[in-house]
């Protein structure tokens, strides 16, 4: 990997040249900025993701569905999470285990369910910073990493216990690399032979594929970074092209066993519904601000190999349009966490307009900067609160249990309508504590399931009527329909129960029956 470009963080604002944009005042320096120049680039907007993350981490107690399965499956033993795997989730399979080690020894907690996300979202933060420097100097990239770190969707998914802001930095530590390996440096003709060596191409392949496998949608990069390569060789880097797609083919063949087994299990997306036009108008509101930004001048533009543009707008753009496509021709696919991490290609573009419009206040460029972040931190204040609140997810597993354990009585019976809100028990076990699932045959780590095997209507039916008293945990908007099994606890309830009692809490319901006498 050729050695990284020294762009010193100037003292003073640049000046802007009426006809040329902005460009550098006098001649460049000849020594290397300072040591905490050169760091505060990447370090500042980690720290500022960090902070970010850290804040409000537990959500006020709360756990939604999608992080009570990161919960309950992280604690089970690897034999147990790699059986599970065979049925359901392999695609999370990476994850599961790294959150089990992670929970083996830190413990469980919503904050520690949390942390990984957030230092990833500090590495993407970081990466995105460095890469940005790479392209278009240091306030560009300095300004690009705070983007990154202020967008509210960045902040929703560092404080999930799920894998997006993992896949989020691992394309961005891979975006940074491609930059490195692909950017012009003025010793350029000399350190020929460290661009060609594999070292940066193993790093890249490696880290993409580890990518891959926490969520194989993050391979959408591949063919944005292709449109990147492909602007590096029109622009006279021809020998990038193919160790970048070597690099390719061995992320992609990595990858592949992964996505055959995963659509075995298709049926677990089949709720995802179509596109809404309000998505598409929002994709496309990003993409317009996005190539506003290509447009801005910077330093050094038209020279070297790469700018903000051939890297930012595919990696915004390429894995967006890809997902959308994908949805509209073969089965409904899009979701926004399926492509977080776009948001660094956003991130590299805005960035780069920013960097722009404070270098032409005459004040020194911290200061304006500085106070552009501020500025976007408090107009984002109420979504920012909004997103540390229970009500910011669909649901809230812990304040379900807290409910069941307040009404419950020693012997009641215990009905999941539908079996998938059985994660309120696996999260919660002590609130069920002497009461009988009604419906459950085998429990969720035996079965190797999520939610565990229920038996028969006949033979939930029978168990329903031997008690008095049933406690039902089912979602606060029930669905029109239901299955078999479901529609049949229901009917059973109606003809022979009587409600008492009925609690909702953040997207769950907590109902009592009592028995006709």
């Amino acid at each position: 990997m050729p050695a990284e470009t020294v762009h010193p963080l100037p003292v003073r604002a640049l000046p802007v040249q009426r006809n040329r944009g902005i460009a550098p005042a006098g001649p460049a320096p000849a020594a290397p900025a300072p040591v905490l120049a050169r760091l505060a680039v990447p370090v500042l907007p980690a720290l500022l993701a960090l902070a970010l993350g850290l804040w409000g981490i537990r959500r006020d107690g709360s756990v939604w569905r999608d992080e009570a399965v990161t919960w309950q499956v992280g604690q089970r033993s690897v034999a147990e999470i790699w059986h599970m795997l065979d049925e359901v989730d392999v695609v999370h399979g990476l994850y599961y285990m790294l959150m089990h080690g992670v929970f083996e020894v830190f413990g469980t907690g919503t904050a520690v369910l949390r942390m990984p996300s957030v230092l990833a979202v500090a590495v993407a933060a970081a990466a995105t910073a460095a890469a940005g420097r790479r392209l278009a100097g240091p306030w560009a990239g300095l300004a690009a990493g705070l983007v990154l770190a202020l967008i509210p969707n960045i902040q929703h998914y560092a404080q999930e216990g799920r894998a997006y802001a993992l896949v989020t930095a691992g394309v961005a530590t891979a975006t940074w690399i491609l930059v490195s390996a692909t950017g012009r440096t003025p010793s350029a003709a000399r350190a020929g032979r460290l661009v060609r060596r594999a070292g940066p191409w193993a790093a890249y392949a490696a880290v993409l594929l580890t990518t891959a496998l926490l969520n194989w949608f993050s391979l959408f990069v591949l063919p944005a970074h292709a449109v990147t390569v492909l602007v590096a060789r029109r622009r006279g880097r021809r020998p990038l092209l193919l160790p970048w797609s070597v690099s390719a083919a061995v992320v992609v063949a990595g990858a592949l066993p992964l996505i055959l087994a995963s659509r075995a299990q298709s049926g677990q997306v089949s709720w995802i519904k179509p596109v809404a036009v309000s998505t598409l108008l929002g994709v496309a509101a990003l993409l317009l601000v996005a190539l506003v930004c290509a447009r801005v001048p910077y330093p050094g533009r038209g020279r070297a190999p790469l700018t903000p543009a051939s890297v930012g707008l595919p990696l915004l753009a390429v894995p967006q349009c890809g997902l959308l496509l994908a949805s509209a021709l073969v089965e409904p696919l899009y979701l926004d966490r399926y492509v977080l991490y776009t948001n660094i290609g956003f991130a590299l573009l805005l960035g780069v307009g920013i960097a722009a419009a404070v270098q032409a206040v005459p004040v020194r460029t911290w200061v304006p900067l500085a106070g552009v972040t501020a500025l976007a931190f408090v107009a984002l204040l109420p979504v920012e609160t909004g997103l540390r609140k229970p009500e910011s997810r669909v649901d809230d597993v812990l304040r379900a249990a807290e409910q069941v354990a307040a009404v419950a009585r020693t012997g009641d019976g215990v009905l999941f309508i539908p079996a998938a809100r059985r994660d309120t028990a696996q999260v919660t076990p002590s609130a069920f504590t002497g009461l009988d699932d009604l419906a459950l045959v085998e429990g969720p780590a035996s079965s190797g399931t999520i939610k565990g095997v229920e038996g028969s209507a006949e033979h939930i039916r029978t168990a329903m009527l031997a008690k008095s008293r049933i406690v039902v945990v089912t979602d606060t908007h029930r669905a029109a329909s239901a299955p078999a099994r479901e529609a049949g606890k229901l009917r059973v309830l109606a003809r022979h129960f009587e409600r008492t009692a009925l609690t909702d809490t953040a997207g769950r319901r907590v109902e009592v029956y009592e028995k006709v006498r």
